[in-house]
């Protein structure tokens, strides 16, 4: 009888195992094909959602990584893997880093997440834009700051210097001049380094920080907070409150949208690497160079680089020099007051050929920015007015970065000397694709491609307007008459309706300026600039402030990203009740035209700002129109340079949704992003964006010294499991 009952019980218990652990087979596994790894991850309360699972291999030629987000159920699904050994874990928010397991694709694997013990594990995963809205920002009553004295500058040269003279200015510059190279918050930044030394103070670690390396001259121009002094010893109380346990919000697990990402990344370059830009495909048709070589602009190694997404490969094309390099003048010193944390006295910036911005064009051939020369060296037809318009009306006696083309056939370059300097540049939709650049003042410039290549005469080919209002509207400058436009050109944008030339103007609050060149340049060139809101009663509650990146879409609307408030805006110029005469050189004079997205993330810590401002930091923008990431045509986004991500606008909601690369963090600094579709007929398989991790000292990120840069491609999937 005691054996029947324990047979019975033992069968009982083999039908009980058996279902559980078909049970558990069907809770964990979900559809994947045999390029795949798919499953589920649970933590002690259940699935978890809005996690990322990351998966890593170095068995191909390069590194390969792939992330993904977990949907309600905790389900995900890492697709089209290449064949290779890959260590898989789970990373998000509330959590610390699951042990990595090894996995091949075609493999089903349940992942445990790990919660993190306390809020300051939980806090090492959050975006450095977070950690730095822990700065104390004084009250607006403290303002206007009082000027420091003239000793506090940087040398004799150059005006006096200056502090803040509102909060909203205060606020930019702390965003801007540091993170124009890399993200502040991050681990590297928020903390002291050893290496760097002992200190008895926060201000004497600071004080070495500041001045130590390549570019320590220029980490010390803290003239914006007060002086030297004050802006040191605000760095110092950030971090000494954050070494003693200070951390900032949470922010929210990815949703929505957010969670049908699929982030693919490949190593590229050197420990060095400072790749400023990517470019996949000509921007005016992003079906050009499908599924072909996505190249960027390698600063520090003054070469392109050139990643094979088909192939995994990466390898750099150096740029040739033209003159001898030791005459082009280096943008990093070449000497050091104290060594660098990191490097020691090696002076690892030797950048002399600078390539910066890039684009494609119809015939897939690649043009950069790239120094041919020393810039004083300007030929006699950019000064020499008796026989050059253009320099008889705005003579260049100096330049900058002149232009490189690369053809991908012959494997050969061709330079481009120009009068002007060259940062950014943009081809044209017209019979001549002209690139349009601009970098040298409020001067725009443009090269004539179709007539550079015919007869290689950079001369003939080129041309430049000075910025005049045109007060009169008679269609024509007279400096005589008309009235200049006080900008320094940046972003650029060329928009597509009404072959206007526009671009942002740096500054609190900064402007927007459109060039329209029309039939006799530069007699004939008009100028516009528009400022965003700010304490304009117009638009009382609308403040924006520090445009940087700047792209117009289809309808001819134009986005900038609004660095310093850290808004995506818009500003539809037929809004304007005002377009000319002198009540149109404000700049304050269309607020109708502008509305402004606000960025999700942190506000300042302490901060008695009441409008809409925050700790994120738009390096650049650009504006998808042909929907080549599947948000719909016309989608404005901006690169998130604070929170490793790229942030779009959605265009029926006008919600502000946020892509994340959380891996490695403080890796993912963009500066620029591109589109492409490589197969219109395979879905969201087919198409994606583009963007660099772009940061200047590659060493900042998790993964530490010795790491290259990358290039990311963004896809958006129907769902978080399609494959």
């Amino acid at each position: 009888m005691k054996r029947t009952l324990f047979v019975l019980a033992a069968a009982a218990l083999v039908t009980w195992t058996g279902t559980a652990a078909l049970r558990g087979a069907q809770q964990t596994a979900v559809p994947i094909d045999a390029d795949d790894i798919g499953g589920v991850v649970r933590g002690p309360g259940g699935p978890e959602a809005g996690v990322w699972v990351i998966a890593e291999t170095a068995d191909l030629p390069t590194k390969f990584r792939k992330i993904v987000v977990t949907d309600e159920a905790g389900r995900y699904v890492v697709p089209d893997l290449p064949k290779a050994n890959y260590r898989v874990w789970v990373r998000g928010y509330g959590l610390v880093d699951s042990p990595a397991v090894q996995a091949q694709p075609g493999r089903q694997l349940a992942l445990t997440a790990v919660p993190a013990p306390d809020a300051r594990a939980a806090a090492e995963y959050y975006p450095a834009s977070y950690w730095l809205s822990l700065v104390n920002v004084p009250p607006a009553s403290a303002f206007p700051l009082p000027d420091p004295p003239a000793s506090g500058s940087l040398g004799a040269a150059g005006p006096p210097p200056r502090a803040a003279q509102n909060q909203h200015e205060w606020i930019a510059q702390l965003k801007a001049p540091c993170q124009t190279c890399h993200q502040m918050g991050t681990k590297a930044t928020r903390e002291i380094p050893r290496s760097l030394g002992v200190f008895d103070s926060g201000f004497a670690a600071w004080d070495r920080r500041l001045r130590a390396g390549q570019f320590g001259r220029t980490h010390q121009n803290l003239n914006v907070f007060g002086g030297y002094q004050r802006g040191a010893a605000m760095y110092a109380d950030w971090t000494d409150r954050i070494a003693a346990g200070e951390v900032p919000p949470a922010p929210p697990r990815p949703r929505g949208v957010e969670r049908n990402v699929v982030i693919t990344l490949w190593d590229h370059s050197g420990p060095l690497a400072f790749v400023h830009d990517v470019i996949a495909t000509d921007r005016r048709n992003p079906r050009i160079n499908a599924n072909g070589i996505v190249y960027g602009g390698e600063f520090n190694y003054n070469a392109l680089t050139a990643v094979d997404p088909l192939k995994h490969t990466a390898e750099l094309i150096d740029i040739p020099a033209v003159v001898d390099k030791g005459r082009i003048r280096r943008m990093a010193q070449q000497t050091m007051e104290f060594p660098s944390p990191y490097w020691g006295e090696e002076v690892i910036w030797q950048e002399w050929a600078q390539p910066n911005n890039l684009i494609i064009d119809q015939e897939n051939r690649v043009w950069t920015l790239a120094t041919m020369r020393p810039p004083e060296e300007n030929p006699a037809y950019c000064f020499d007015g008796t026989r050059n318009a253009f320099a008889r009306a705005w003579p260049q006696k100096a330049g900058g970065r002149q232009l490189a083309m690369y053809d991908p056939r012959t494997k050969r370059f061709t330079h481009v000397d120009t009068c002007f300097n060259l940062h950014h540049i943009v081809l044209a939709e017209d019979r001549d694709n002209t690139i349009f650049a601009t970098g040298n003042g409020s001067t725009i410039g443009w090269i004539n491609t179709r007539v550079f290549l015919e007869t290689r005469d950079a001369e003939k080919a080129q041309g430049w307007c000075p910025a005049y209002y045109d007060v009169n509207g008679d269609g024509r400058i007279d400096p005589a008459v008309d009235k200049r436009v006080e900008a320094g050109s940046y972003g650029l944008g060329y928009n597509p309706v009404d072959g206007s030339v526009w671009f942002a103007s740096l500054g609190t609050p900064g402007k927007i300026v459109r060039l329209v060149r029309g039939a006799n340049p530069p007699a004939t060139c008009v100028y516009e600039a528009y400022e965003p809101p700010f304490n304009n009663p117009k638009a009382p509650g609308k403040i924006g402030f520090f445009p940087r990146g700047l792209d117009v879409d289809r309808t001819g609307v134009v986005w900038t990203a609004l660095a310093g408030s850290g808004h995506i805006a818009s500003f539809d110029r037929s809004k304007c009740a005002v377009l000319t005469g002198e009540a149109a050189t404000t700049g304050q004079h269309c607020p109708e035209g502008w509305t402004l997205y606000s960025a999700p993330g942190a506000r300042f810590k302490g901060t008695s700002v009441t409008d809409d401002v925050n700790a994120e930091f738009f390096y650049y923008n650009w504006v998808d129109q042909f929907d080549t990431f599947g948000l719909g045509p016309n989608t404005p986004l901006a690169t998130g340079t604070g929170s490793d991500s790229l942030m779009a606008v959605l265009p029926r909601t006008g919600d502000v949704v946020t892509f994340r690369v959380p891996y490695p963090m403080g890796g993912f600094f963009a500066r620029s992003m591109d589109g492409r579709i490589d197969n219109p007929n395979t879905g969201w398989k087919g198409r994606g964006l583009w963007a660099p991790n772009a940061s200047r000292p590659t060493w900042h990120q998790e993964t530490g010294k010795g790491s290259p840069s990358f290039v990311a491609h963004f896809q958006l999937r129907p769902d978080p499991l399609a494959k």
